[in-house]
């Protein structure tokens, strides 16, 4: 079909130039003698003017239309369009297609609702907003191919129908219709393929993979997601970071003309936690956590006497205006962390007020000013458990809500960080035993296999977590290359013999013809995507995403299936009781 231009890419340079334009119909003004036409493609909109001698067809919203007509100076520019300064005087218009009134404004600021958007999703994805999300998308995946295939990566494609292992989420189950009563499963990673791809002498490998997790979803969370996956033989950790910061600072510099200054600094989980409540700190803001044990313990509330952990974070600059009613909200988060010893006090006129203060004498107020640099207008939440990591997390969360709500982070700014020497393992709440933190493939620091028999959860992992803006936008390890040490690992996470051999047999038998040392790292390419793209849900940067039920609304799946497909796999389905 004939087409001189693309809509958006026309300038002044291109005036009196006879152009022929294809695209929809964004918006329609009839004034009589002149009718102007707002023409969109996927580079953007151009107006295009109709004087009273040019036959006009019936035309209206999202129809498809053929434009021809010379490319003019406009008297009064358009500041908010990117064509501002032209206009498109047409000589002849005709309709390619014609379009029903579609369900949802087709613009940047939709009236959609969101379950709408996903349901006629083809038209959510005309909107200019939405196109220039997946071209992030794709920048980023071209920036990838180049940098790895400079740095001699091979990318290889791994299987997607799988055997089905313990990895820390749920497995999506394949049956297979020629050996009844088996099944594949879709890959959580490609973790144990990428890692014999070393043992194959690949050395450097990477693939932009498909991954699949039966999981509770959540904002950044979807059951079927892509990776940026890496894996390398014969680097220590120090060169793999550093070639990864490599590949970051491309990124950023070829998406969104961003340069991240390296190398990009380090912080151990430990610190992480204590300092911010957070294995992904966000570090744009200030907003620390501090221990104030050793003052409340003098205090004469005696439940903070008994507590192992209290700690607080000090918000400036709004005791006076934070109402009874965001203090009560704020409580109700407190509770989901189970935080024993919880209270909000404010500092005004310089003292101490609130409802604690009953239990804090001048001396234990006089320290806890003195200690968390008070200012008038300022308000101190406390916390307290006898678990470390409930107050940890519960004051993080509680931080990175006030930093939003209050505009502590300033725009368009990028803050990176490694975070490092994970635990190599955590105790299990429903079981009491332990399992991995990363995942069992992962290699214990050389200076701490000494703990795997005596203390395991003082063992530290050769792990890092690449950290963007509070998000983990990707994670990686070193990995266990001897066999005796990944049959140490399997056991202590209380898998025998049998299963062993059942769901690993075949990669605990490679390690036995020589494995090289090797570590990788996988990105989420849509975490990546909505930081660079500057959205925090991951949906709007997914072409045909589901909904938080695991749904698509647009295809209505999943859904049941005939009987006679059942039968062919010899399946039979088991309603739930209701």
């Amino acid at each position: 079909m004939e087409r001189s231009n693309y809509n958006g890419l026309l300038s002044i340079k291109d005036v009196n130039k006879e152009v022929t334009l294809l695209g929809w119909v964004a918006k329609k003004r009839n004034l009589g003698s002149l009718v102007f036409i707002d023409l969109r493609d996927t580079t953007g909109i151009v107006q295009v003017t109709v004087r009273d001698d040019v036959k006009i067809p019936d035309i209206r919203n999202e129809y498809v239309i053929q434009v021809k007509g010379t490319v003019a100076k406009k008297d009064v520019p358009n500041k908010a369009l990117k064509t501002g300064e032209i206009e498109v005087v047409a000589k002849e218009i005709k309709v390619i297609n014609k379009a029903e009134t579609t369900p949802m404004i087709i613009d940047d600021n939709t009236d959609a609702l969101e379950d709408t958007r996903l349901k006629y999703r083809y038209l959510d994805l005309r909107r200019p907003i939405m196109q220039s999300r997946l071209k992030t998308r794709a920048k980023i995946v071209k920036a990838v191919h180049e940098y790895l295939d400079e740095h001699n990566f091979l990318e290889v494609e791994t299987p997607i129908l799988t055997l089905s292992t313990p990895e820390g989420a749920r497995d999506y189950l394949v049956p297979s219709r020629l050996h009844r009563g088996c099944f594949y499963a879709l890959p959580q990673s490609p973790q144990v393929y990428k890692q014999l791809l070393m043992i194959g002498g690949i050395e450097r490998y990477y693939q932009i993979a498909k991954c699949f997790r039966d999981e509770d979803l959540r904002a950044d969370r979807q059951p079927d997601f892509t990776q940026i996956d890496i894996e390398t033989s014969f680097l220590d950790q120090d060169e793999l970071l550093t070639l990864n910061e490599g590949l970051l600072h491309k990124i950023f510099k070829d998406v969104i003309n961003y340069d991240i200054k390296l190398p990009l600094r380090r912080m151990s989980y430990a610190e992480a936690v204590d300092t911010y409540g957070s294995d992904k700190p966000d570090t744009r803001f200030d907003m620390k956590l501090i221990d104030v044990k050793d003052i409340l313990k003098d205090s004469t509330f005696n439940a903070f006497k008994e507590l192992s952990t209290i700690k607080c974070i000090v918000v400036h600059g709004i005791a006076n205006s934070t109402s009874r009613k965001v203090i009560d909200n704020l409580q109700l988060e407190a509770k989901k962390f189970s935080l024993k010893g919880y209270t909000v006090l404010k500092f005004i006129n310089n003292k101490l007020d609130g409802s604690f203060t009953k239990f804090l004498d001048e001396n234990v107020s006089k320290s806890l000013i003195d200690k968390l640099k008070l200012v008038n207008d300022d308000i101190v939440i406390i916390a307290g458990s006898n678990e470390y990591r409930d107050v940890c997390f519960g004051l993080g969360a509680l931080r990175v809500s006030y930093a939003n709500t209050l505009g502590l982070i300033k725009p368009n700014t990028y803050d990176l960080l490694w975070v490092v020497d994970f635990p190599l393992f955590e105790k299990s709440k429903e079981t009491g035993g332990i399992t991995s933190s990363h995942h069992p493939f992962t290699r214990p620091l050389e200076s701490d296999v000494k703990y795997l028999d005596s203390d395991p959860l003082k063992v530290k992992a050769g792990a890092y977590d690449i950290v963007i803006n509070g998000y983990e936008a990707g994670g990686g390890s070193l990995r266990i290359y001897d066999q005796d040490m990944q049959r140490k690992i399997f056991k202590l996470l209380g898998l025998s013999d049998e299963d062993i051999k059942r769901k690993f047999g075949f990669f605990i038998d490679a390690f036995n013809y020589g494995t090289p040392p090797h570590a990788g790292i996988a990105y989420g390419l849509e975490r990546l995507t909505m930081v660079l793209s500057g959205t925090n849900n991951i949906r709007d940067v997914i072409a045909f995403p589901k909904n938080l039920a695991a749904v698509c609304p647009m295809s209505n799946s999943p859904r049941e299936v005939d009987q006679d497909q059942l039968d062919e796999l010899g399946l039979i389905i088991k309603k739930e009781n209701k």
